[in-house]
């Protein structure tokens, strides 16, 4: 199994380094037979070559069974023009990764805001939508005609809208799922997320064995505060996906915990939900658990593409090791409650994989 591993910014390389220790253990227990390749990107590369994300990293990550990213601090590069390009969306683009899977689910021990348990999982449209680097083939979504006018382009097309909701029925065929929850605002945005829904509804018709259901994005995330335990499987446009999945997996416990998986047909991305949060970079604090956790369904994609039992163990017995340690408060970060750093963390999940 080849992966290539990107550090990225702020605690980028300290949960990058955790997230490999733990995948070099599952290796050893599981027989994964693991290759790594790293290369750099963001400040790092910016600073030796001019660019934040070299041209040889999109051909690297096509040639292998996945990538590892690490969080990356893009508010801050240059503009695109200096080379400041976003690595993270230049990754979905160029590899096609137009589902973006976050699941939020309560863990054992570790009580969750919400005051009941839920597991859900949000799947977000990856490649299209409000985001202005996903929008045209040539220049930004987003222009001034004046210094006291900016505009932006949202794009929704009939391909994007139909290959992200077919995702989550498949998915939640999958794992076994119940119920679909197709999330939009049509009653304003009327032609984009019309279409949206035109093709989400065509989608379910083929799926009549999968229940089917629609919430205006704005009750949704009032929903989700009222009960999130209600909620299966939520498909949504890119940045609606992308707020709610943030709110979904503070209501289950934390960002810090939150997995999320960029996937397309032959190509996906491992990248913890939350930043780079350079605040608390190269002090030992930093929770590694988001990336640990989207490196395992980094493991169950791989494993499921070549129907292969080992990755898909392997994702199982890191998940299983996650859960484990953020049960007692004893195997907690700071931003848990608990007083281990990463480092210290990281041993623990290692001491339980393949125990």
């Amino acid at each position: 199994m080849k992966l290539l591993v990107l550090e990225g910014d702020g605690i980028g390389p300290e949960i990058v380094e955790a997230t490999m220790r733990v995948m070099r253990r599952a290796d050893s227990v599981f027989g994964l037979d693991l290759s790594v390749q790293s290369l750099p990107i963001g400040f790092t590369a910016l600073k030796a070559s001019g660019t934040t994300f070299p041209s040889e990293t999109l051909a690297a990550a096509k040639s292998v069974d996945g990538t590892i990213l690490g969080p990356i601090q893009h508010n801050d590069y240059p503009p695109v023009a200096e080379g400041g390009l976003n690595p993270s969306g230049a990754l979905r683009m160029g590899l096609d990764l137009y589902a973006n899977i976050r699941p939020a689910r309560t863990r054992p021990g570790f009580a969750a805001p919400c005051g009941k348990p839920l597991d859900l999982v949000i799947v977000r449209e990856n490649t299209e939508g409000f985001y202005s680097d996903r929008s045209m083939f040539v220049g930004p979504g987003e222009f001034m005609p004046t210094p006291d006018l900016a505009l932006s382009i949202r794009k929704i097309t009939r391909e994007g809208s139909t290959r992200i909701v077919e995702s989550a029925f498949a998915l939640a065929r999958a794992q076994q799922r119940r119920k679909i929850t197709c999330v939009h605002k049509a009653n304003v945005l009327r032609v984009s997320d019309g279409l949206f829904l035109e093709c989400a509804r065509a989608v379910a018709a083929r799926n009549p064995d999968i229940e089917y259901e629609e919430k205006i994005v704005d009750a949704m995330a009032a929903l989700l505060v009222r009960d999130a335990s209600r909620f299966d499987v939520i498909v949504t446009t890119n940045m609606f996906g992308d707020i709610l999945s943030d709110q979904a997996s503070e209501l289950s416990g934390s960002l810090g915990l939150a997995a999320s998986l960029n996937a397309g047909k032959d190509h996906a991305v491992a990248q913890a939900q939350h930043g780079s949060a350079p605040d608390i970079a190269g002090r030992d604090i930093a929770n590694p658990s988001s990336l640990i956790g989207s490196a395992a369904m980094l493991l169950a994609w791989i494993g499921a593409r070549r129907q292969e039992n080992a990755p898909v163990k392997a994702a199982a017995a890191i998940e299983a090791a996650l859960d484990e340690v953020v049960a007692t408060p004893a195997g907690r970060t700071r931003d848990l409650g608990g007083n281990l750093g990463t480092r210290a963390f990281t041993d623990a999940v290692i001491d339980r994989i393949g125990h």
